[in-house]
């Protein structure tokens, strides 16, 4: 064969993809709608180590000299730029194209998330400002955009992680990562997209599953009321229609649909409803010319019905004892830090948990996105939602201010999903002082919480620091079990096992709730030649045998303390230099998977019914 007909043959047997979009799925999919545009991709952008953009004129800038690959932050490799020191502000610019389809309608821009304080602007006009590290949040831009033009995007994001002030998580207030600190996320970390509405299209629901009523409750918000539209709300089980109800369009007005033959979600049997909504203009509305409805918005969604509530120091899925069986998740990546690579690396890392014997993860120090709690509910995974409360003074009157509208926006946003059964706002929150400032603090996260989602248990500080809990949580990272089990021994009129044992006085006294033990193992299994720069809870274990018999021993430590009815173990993977996980950092395994489920599947789920 002739060399030229040979490298023809060699090269047509290879094709060439085009580079996808990063994170191309739709970003709300409880709320889903067709007319959007993701806007993630090549980005410019330029650090601001002075934070004088402002002073240069940067809002007006139609581009930086350097790229960034969007929605991973700057610190990230997934991101092109893996830069990891501190950056106290970033400036990001790209052009975006108004579709001419979109004439006369609403239209938003929204961020997943941007860490921490953003300023956005069009065309050097500012159309909103946004301050936390993992809430969601839109702008109004449209009397800023014309459709069938392209205009000029701006984001300017300020990051002061060490000022206090700010929920920062696990990222590390040091140059480098150590200890349970890792690297920081600054700026865009979440999807960013726009989206057209009709001006009176619906804004949001609350939907409440009344599995004791048989019934599912949705109570609407409008982007502006007008009580000549219609609602048709539909609930399908697969294609067939359960129930359906047509409404006047009313903010607040609740939507009763009844559920007959009412199939439950749990995580055994995830079974999800699918939800429509639809609103429409009366012909009457329309005018004379208008003789059929006008369809002016549609959104799709699902729901699970189920329910979560404690009593009697048990808690209860659907009415029925349950023993959580959670594993502690942070939510790192090797290569996207908090962002994860791809939507299908959110669903594995669920799969692996649910392989080796969890039924939930306490999601921690960090606000998941919400891809992340839509697998969640379509694979059957209780979730424990959670801030990223670390870097906050919790005695900071300013730092509660900052704390409680995030907080907000996180459970609103999240409400909706069924595997969250458990609101925990706080982690260890040790350094609390007797000064009146934390105990109102807590006080008014946890009423803050209540008013907005009443529907679900409140964990108010995991591992104590309690002052109005509906969950007594406690971390114990002792490694022997018969200590474990004299830790967990209720005495009569004795406090049990707290971690704060010396503020009694002025914290919350335990008063009957659940008691669960929200962080225990960490059992280090760490290659001899990481060791020198790896960490896990206790002495370093050499046989793979100990490490086996250590937590099957911890396991059933817990299953014999009578008043311990959940547990979270400590942790689903390890996190850069914390290798304490079931899993290695880049999710290859450690263990048999089998092995481990045998022994985490010592307490079954319905343990606590059996009793």
């Amino acid at each position: 064969m002739k060399p030229l007909l040979s490298l023809l043959l060699l090269l047509s047997s290879f094709s060439y993809a085009a580079p996808t979009q990063p994170r191309a799925e739709y970003p709300r999919p409880q709320f889903e709608r067709n007319d959007w545009v993701n806007l993630n991709g090549t980005w410019t952008y330029s650090f601001d180590f002075g934070r004088t953009g402002r002073e240069r004129n940067w809002q007006q800038s139609a581009g930086f000299p350097n790229t960034i690959l969007v929605p991973f932050c700057p610190e990230s490799r997934l991101s092109g730029v893996a830069y990891t020191d501190f950056i106290p502000s970033i400036w990001y610019q790209r052009k975006i194209a108004i579709s001419s389809a979109w004439t006369g309608k609403k239209i938003l821009l929204h961020f997943g998330a941007v860490d921490y304080e953003s300023h956005i602007f069009i065309d050097g006009n500012i159309v909103g400002s946004h301050y936390g590290s993992g809430s969601s949040f839109t702008c109004d831009i449209t009397k800023f955009v014309q459709a069938g033009r392209e205009h000029n995007l701006v984001v300017q994001v300020i990051d002061n992680l060490r000022d206090g002030h700010q929920t920062g998580g696990k990222q590390s207030t040091l140059l480098n990562s150590y200890g349970c600190m890792y690297t920081r996320t600054t700026g865009i970390w979440q999807t960013v997209w726009l989206e057209a509405v009709h001006a009176e299209a619906l804004q949001s629901v609350f939907a409440v599953p009344d599995i004791d009523q048989q019934q599912l409750v949705i109570t609407p918000r409008y982007y502006q009321e007008n009580p000549d539209n219609q609602l048709t709300v539909t609930l399908y089980d697969g294609k067939k229609v359960v129930a359906q109800k047509r409404v006047p369009c009313s903010n607040g007005a609740a939507i009763v649909l009844p559920v007959k033959g009412m199939k439950l979600w749990s995580p055994e049997q995830p079974f999800l409803y699918q939800l429509t909504y639809k609103v429409t203009k009366n012909a009457h509305s329309i005018g004379k010319n208008g003789n059929k409805e006008q369809v002016i918005d549609e959104v799709r969604s699902y729901a699970g019905m189920r329910k979560a509530h404690v009593a009697n120091g048990l808690f209860y899925l659907n009415n029925k004892p349950y023993y959580q069986r959670l594993v502690l998740d942070q939510g790192f990546y090797p290569d996207g830090i908090w962002t994860a690579p791809s939507d299908e690396a959110l669903r594995r890392d669920i799969e692996l948990a649910k392989n080796v014997g969890f039924n939930g993860a306490r999601l921690h120090q960090k606000s998941f996105e919400e891809r992340y709690y839509y697998w969640a509910d379509h694979l059957g995974y209780l979730t424990w939602g959670e801030s990223a409360s670390w870097g906050l003074d919790e005695n900071s009157d300013l730092s509660a201010r900052n704390f409680l509208s995030e907080w907000a926006e996180l459970i609103e946003r999240d409400r909706n999903h069924p595997s969250i059964v458990t609101w925990t706002p706080f982690n260890e929150t040790w350094g609390c002082q007797n000064t009146g400032v934390y105990t109102r603090f807590i006080k008014d996260v946890y009423t803050l919480t209540k008013a907005i989602d009443p529907t679900r248990p409140v964990n108010d500080v995991s591992g104590d620091g309690h002052v109005m809990t509906d969950i007594w949580s406690v971390h114990d990272y002792e490694r022997d079990s018969l200590q474990l089990t004299l830790h967990f021994t209720f005495e009569p009129g004795k406090e049990p096992y707290r971690n704060q044992p010396s503020k009694t006085e002025w914290l919350a006294k335990y008063d009957g709730q659940p008691y669960i033990v929200d962080e225990f193992g960490g059992l280090p299994w760490i290659p001899q030649e990481e060791r020198a720069n790896s960490w896990g809870y206790g002495e370093n274990i050499d046989s793979i045998e100990e490490f086996y018999n250590l937590l099957e021993k911890q396991v059933d430590a817990l299953k014999a303390s009578e008043h311990v009815v959940g547990f979270c173990y400590t942790q689903i993977t390890d996190v850069e230099q914390e290798k304490n996980g079931i899993y290695r950092f880049d999710r290859s395994p450690k263990f048999d998977a089998a092995r481990l489920r045998a022994i985490f599947e010592r307490i079954p789920s319905n343990y606590l019914e059996r009793r």
